[in-house]
């Protein structure tokens, strides 16, 4: 293990990037991960739902997590993602995240296969945790993805039981109720980490709730503004705060993207659909687009229709406008130009399926 686990501030959801041929990018990676750590972030997270981890091998998560701590050298941490719905590849991959030097792992509810709240803490983190002793684990609550959920009571008695190896939540379940359940049953010391960038503010303001900061999507494109927003609520400076709010909206509207369609059937008959883009794809096109990584994505996710790449790309507009110094920092790390690239319009078109 490396270092000290200090849940707090912003940890950013590393994208994951590929070459045309679908092979990881370590070299971009490296890239990226030195652009979060020279914009301030407290760490990084690879191999998470925003690195595409389902469609990593094993093999590839491991590289993926090693080329990681080897790329931040101990200058912020590193909560890798390790969770799966087999505990047995749960704790190989801790293991490894361990051996690797990651500072802790990040571990999902098990998805798909619905295990209750009794058998996740004793099926599943208790096991791990036994297992792999010498590192702390984070439990990932997202029900919308997982199809289950660690209760707030099951939460309480992994903390309670050793502060030090289940220090933190992160909690993705849009449930600011739930949240403040985590809060009450856990007690003052358990860090809860926003996993939905939009409900950071909200969810560090809150007094029943206290969250100490975010695991942010968005923050791939833009670490230096969402780590002085998290900075300015620590700090309680309403008018950074809204500063900054006000500008980065359009982007924190953007982790997730739906647009109405229509799909003719083979008989003729047209229906109306609404495709619902999810992370990482915006955030995956919209850093094609500025010119941090090719687009490209593993089946099944895949291109944006034209109609979700333009407000994808109107979103970056809105934020430039407002501010340009929140997106400029990407210029000098990327070598390029944000109003070339927001101008041209065979670039993004290019991104459209």
């Amino acid at each position: 293990m490396s270092g000290t686990f200090r849940p707090h501030g912003v940890w950013t959801a590393l994208t994951t990037p590929f070459s045309t041929d679908r092979q990881v990018d370590y070299e971009s990676l490296r890239r990226l991960i030195e652009f979060q750590v020279r914009e301030g972030v407290d760490g990084v997270l690879p191999c998470g739902t925003t690195g595409e981890s389902p469609t990593l091998s094993w093999q590839e998560h491991d590289a993926v997590i090693d080329a990681s701590v080897r790329a931040v050298e101990g200058r912020a941490g590193v909560l890798a993602g390790a969770g799966s719905n087999n505990t047995e590849e749960a704790i190989r991959a801790t293991t490894q995240a361990n051996e690797a030097g990651a500072t802790a792992v990040l571990l999902v509810d098990c998805y798909y296969n619905g295990p209750s709240s009794l058998e996740l803490r004793t099926e599943y983190y208790e096991r791990i945790l036994e297992n792999v002793p010498d590192i702390p684990i984070v439990p990932y609550v997202i029900p919308g993805r997982s199809g289950c959920a660690l209760s707030a009571a099951d939460l309480a008695i992994l903390h309670l039981n050793d502060p030090k190896r289940v220090p933190a939540v992160k909690q993705a379940t849009g449930s600011l109720e739930r949240m403040r359940l985590d809060r009450q049953l856990a007690g003052p010391a358990l860090s809860i980490l926003s996993g939905d960038d939009d409900l950071t503010l909200a969810m560090m303001r809150d007094d029943e709730i206290r969250a100490s900061g975010v695991v942010s999507v968005v923050s791939n494109i833009v670490p230096a503004a969402i780590a002085s927003l998290v900075r300015a609520q620590v700090a309680d400076d309403a008018e950074e705060i809204e500063r900054l709010a006000l500008a980065l909206a359009p982007l924190l509207k953007m982790v997730t993207c739906s647009v109405t369609a229509v799909r003719t059937l083979p008989n003729g008959q047209s229906v109306e659909v609404t495709d619902r883009f999810r992370n990482p794809v915006p955030v995956k096109t919209m850093m094609a687009g500025l010119g941090m990584l090719s687009s490209t994505k593993r089946p099944p996710l895949g291109r944006m229709s034209p109609t979700a790449v333009a407000q994808c790309r109107e979103a970056l507009r809105e934020v430039h406008a407002a501010d340009p110094g929140i997106l400029g920092p990407i210029e000098e790390a990327f070598d390029v130009r944000i109003d070339q690239r927001l101008g041209d319009d065979a670039r993004w078109s290019a991104l459209a399926r």
